[in-house]
């Protein structure tokens, strides 16, 4: 019996010594992805990334080169959207099922998901000059609202107006998102809709997602916009 309980010890030693080395491993893992992370993004100085990798132990997933679910946070980067750049507030995402090369160089997960915050003052950078953007509320179906303000010079009209309208935000073909005014109040003549509607309504198209991963749908809240992403047989490194 104490032949038992010595091989018993011995073992649960070894045992702890083990999960201790595994946990070691993976926050070096996930400091080193993470640093990656920030410096392929170009994400800067006031930005953050951080990795977590999920699921025990961590040291035969690398050996299979297949690691259950990898969750990410990244924010401050920066995407192109056309002719100008909108930063990204903050980027969550959780990768399943990620499988690596031999020299872990590149990595496909199966599916992955997650959101895109974008704040009221980026949308505001991202928009036109002398647009800007903010919460506007809730409309009659209770569905989120923003609210678009800018000067206008019509033309038609020989003068400028400044317009507020309540916008609804949609996204389309997956890596478009796009800000539409249900109406705009008072234009009077067709012409200085028209003109009104091409300084307040428009589009960007985000192009730098990785293959594999879209846009899926947007929810409007005080603090910004959140955009749902999601997608299979995404590349995250190349």
């Amino acid at each position: 019996m104490r032949a038992l309980r010595i091989v018993l010890v011995i073992l649960l030693v070894l045992a702890g010594l083990f999960v201790a080395a595994d946990r070691i491993a993976v926050n070096l893992a996930e400091d080193e992805v993470a640093k990656r992370l920030k410096s392929e993004l170009d994400v800067p100085a006031s930005g953050s990334a951080s990795v977590s990798i999920k699921g025990f132990p961590f040291l035969t997933q690398v050996l299979s080169k297949e690691l259950n679910t990898v969750h990410a946070e990244v924010s401050g980067v920066t995407a192109d959207t056309g002719d100008r750049q909108v930063t990204l507030t903050k980027v969550k995402l959780d990768a399943k099922d990620v499988r690596t090369n031999s020299s872990f160089s590149s990595a496909v997960a199966r599916s992955a998901s997650g959101t895109v915050h974008i704040s009221y003052a980026d949308l505001t950078r991202a928009a036109d000059d002398g647009v800007e953007v903010g919460y506007g509320g809730k409309d009659k179906s209770g569905q989120g609202q923003v609210k678009v303000s800018a000067a206008v010079h019509v033309p038609v009209l020989g003068r400028t107006l400044e317009r507020s309208v309540y916008s609804t935000v949609t996204v389309e073909n997956g890596d478009t998102v796009r800000l539409r005014a249900e109406s705009v109040p008072d234009a009077g003549v067709p012409a200085a809709e028209r003109v009104i509607r091409s300084k307040i309504d428009f589009a960007r198209t985000v192009t730098q997602l990785p293959d594999g991963l879209k846009l899926r749908d947007v929810t409007t809240t005080r603090e910004g916009i959140d955009l749902a992403i999601e997608g299979t047989d995404i590349d995250l490194a190349d």
